[in-house]
Order: structure tokens, then sequence, then C-alpha cells
């Protein structure tokens, strides 16, 4: 995350009151999204039963959140005057982006429930009529999803190029690699890259529901999704650390 970092014999300060830090929420809601995107997909391939509520209420509170974070990390320009402002197109424009296609799907579900709780398991001509209305749904959605997945490949590709993302060595566990720039940056760029894969082989699999691609786009969701998560939750040990060692 941008930080303003202040220079002294004693080590590494960071000034907090002028760096808003919340890449923790953020990546925890980001990885619980995609692997409920990956999840209800599933669901509706293999026409499963579905309790429409409760996808609803999946979809909207990560949503939200990355939504009402997301919205003012863009429009703080720039986050902090430490000379990150990057941070605010790598994590604050896609949080957003993202935060809002999924309160926009929870919200349909929500107005749509009949339809998606109306099929049993074994009703096949229901099971259609749920995909069919998914796929005309999410179609023209698709083009804006195939976007965020090229802007995912660019922020990767930012990442490698000019080694972003490393931990100070300040920072728990994940400073103890401060010395290798590039492997951090390698890790995270490498999800970047995940999420983009699946972003950009989405709008042709849902297209004609080609089953191929879309399990290659599920699988990137999935393992970007279970990283970012586990990466998140990790980051509420590393980020305390990092505020104790530096305050």
């Amino acid at each position: 995350m941008a930080t303003e970092l202040l220079a002294q014999d004693d080590g590494l300060k960071i000034n907090w009151v002028e760096m808003p830090t919340y890449n923790t929420i953020m990546a925890l809601a980001a990885g619980a999204g995609l692997l409920l995107i990956v999840g209800f997909g599933r669901q509706l391939l293999q026409r499963r039963d579905l309790s429409p509520e409760g996808w609803s209420m999946a979809f909207i509170v990560p949503g939200a959140i990355l939504a009402a974070t997301g919205l003012h990390m863009t429009l703080t320009w720039p986050l902090a005057s430490g000379g990150f402002a990057f941070d605010n197109i790598i994590f604050g424009e896609p949080a957003l982006a993202f935060g809002v296609l999924m309160v926009a799907v929870g919200f349909v579900l929500w107005r749509r429930a009949p339809l998606f709780a109306s099929a049993a398991p074994d009703d096949e001509a229901a099971g259609d009529a749920r995909l069919r209305y998914a796929r005309g749904l999410l179609g023209p959605m698709s083009v804006f999803v195939f976007g965020l997945g090229l802007a995912c490949f660019a922020i990767a590709a930012a990442g490698w190029t000019y080694t972003l993302f490393a931990a100070p060595p300040e920072e728990p566990i994940s400073g103890e690699f401060a010395d290798y720039p590039l492997l951090e940056a390698s890790f995270i760029s490498g999800l970047y890259v995940l999420v983009g894969i699946g972003a950009v082989l989405f709008p042709f699999g849902l297209r004609r529901l080609q089953r191929g691609l879309l399990l290659v786009a599920g699988w990137a969701w999935g393992l970007a999704g279970l990283a970012f998560l586990l990466f998140g939750a990790l980051n509420y040990f590393t980020h305390i650390g990092l505020i104790v060692n530096t305050q």
C-alpha cells in the first residue's frame, strides 16, 4: 500500500495519519468474491438447486465492501504523499469495478429469485431456462469484464517492470523477502494474470456456453480467489506488525 516514509536513524517510520490502509479487507473480499463466482457458475452449469436469497447476500456483502473502499481509494488522489499514487490504480480501480459488478449480480438474483429457485435438481428444462437467462443477462456486461481482464494484464506487466508490491523489512513474514523484491512482485502480478485470464476467456465461454473455456476461466479465478483470500487473511497479521514496527 501507499506510504509516506520518514527516514530516521532508528529505522523506517511511517506517518500512518496520512496513510489510509485497508487492502486487508479488500483482498479478503476480492478473494471471497472470485470463489463465489466460481461456485455459483458451477451450480448453474450443473443445474443444481439454488438458494437465490443466500447467493444474493453472498454477492452483495463483499461487493459493497469492495465498491465502498475501491471508490474511496480511486477518488483519493494520490492516496498518500509518499510517491505511491499508482496504488490508486492498482488496487482501487479494480476493486471498485469488481465490487459494483458483484452488487449488480446480487441485486438481480434478489429480484429474480423465483426464476432461480423454481428448478428442482432434476428439472432439466428449468435448469436450461436459468442458463439461458444468465447468458442473456451477463452477455452485454462481459464486454466490460473483458476490458478488466486486459487491465489486469497491464497491472501485472507494470508490477514486473517496475518491481512493485515489495514489502519493507519491517513487515513480518513478507519482509523476510525484502532483499528479493521480484519475488513478491511476481506473486502479486501472477494473481493479476490469473484474474485476467478468467476475465478474457469469460465472454467467449459465455457466448456459446463452451465448457472448456468456462472451466479454464473457473480454475483461474478459483486459484486467484483462494490466494487473495489467504493472502488477505495473512495481511491482518503482517500489516498490524508493520504498523507496530514503524509507528
